[in-house]
């Protein structure tokens, strides 16, 4: 883990409403989140909570109402789009629960196609790309479309995606939430695996087997940090939390 003094991912004040039929849904409430580089970070709560929406103003895939948000010391509130793409295809790999793998794109080509358009050579995505994939249990799946593979195997394939560009920070939404126990169990295994080797996770899972493989976990209720710890139970080093309930020892 990191001990630099300036987190890899810092949010302040985050704040996101969902404006629709009915009355507004506040997702996120002033949430403030430091997470260092190396840290695996899991962020639990109840359906409805606001995690994937945390997560995903965290990526860029959203943008807050107000507050703002750091990418390794540089602040992102100006970028446009067309930045956020870039920084997600550089400095931030996403897996989705649903896998979001181009259907009519093959296995070799899913995993390549953010690399080329990171712009490496051929020759270098093709080299990241069977190195990933031979390391997630996948030689020899190349050419098959996502259509033939299981929901396990297509999961390995967008962790292998997310990460061909070696990004800093790994975020997952639900990675586990479509797939039975033995692929929860091989979700948990491979992010373990590349925790193990220094890379940064922000996990959202509503899975207490997930959540364990981190070493820090968020509790996340009513769009806000209800609690922020080490799994050892001590208060976090990261937490950078103002307006929330209080950490309880």
């Amino acid at each position: 883990m990191s001990d630099s003094p300036v987190p890899l991912l810092r949010a302040e004040g985050l704040v996101k409403t969902h404006h629709g039929e009915g009355a507004p849904a506040h997702a996120v409430r002033g949430v403030d989140l430091r997470v260092r580089g190396g840290e695996f970070v899991a962020i639990t709560g109840p359906s409805g909570a606001g995690k994937s929406t945390l997560l995903h103003l965290l990526g860029g895939l959203q943008r807050p109402d107000s507050g703002s948000l750091w990418l390794d010391g540089e602040r992102t509130d100006a970028y446009s789009e067309s930045r956020w793409a870039v920084e997600r295809r550089k400095r931030i790999g996403i897996v989705f629960q649903f896998f979001n793998l181009v259907s009519n794109l093959s296995v070799a080509d899913n995993v390549e196609l953010p690399a080329l358009l990171a712009g490496l050579s051929p020759r270098q995505a093709r080299a990241e790309r069977e190195g990933l994939l031979a390391e997630l249990g996948l030689a020899g799946k190349d050419r098959s479309m996502p259509g033939e593979l299981s929901g396990g195997e297509q999961q390995r394939v967008a962790l292998a995606r997310a990460l061909v560009n070696r990004p800093p920070l790994l975020l997952a939404d639900e990675p586990a939430g479509s797939l039975d126990s033995k692929g929860t169990r091989e979700v948990m295994r491979l992010l373990s695996r590349f925790h193990q080797r220094g890379q940064t996770i922000v996990l959202v899972t509503h899975d207490a087997r997930l959540a364990s493989a981190a070493d820090r976990v968020i509790s996340f209720f009513d769009g806000r940090i209800a609690d922020d710890a080490e799994l050892d139970g001590t208060p976090s080093r990261g937490t950078g939390i103002s307006g929330v309930l209080e950490l309880k020892d």
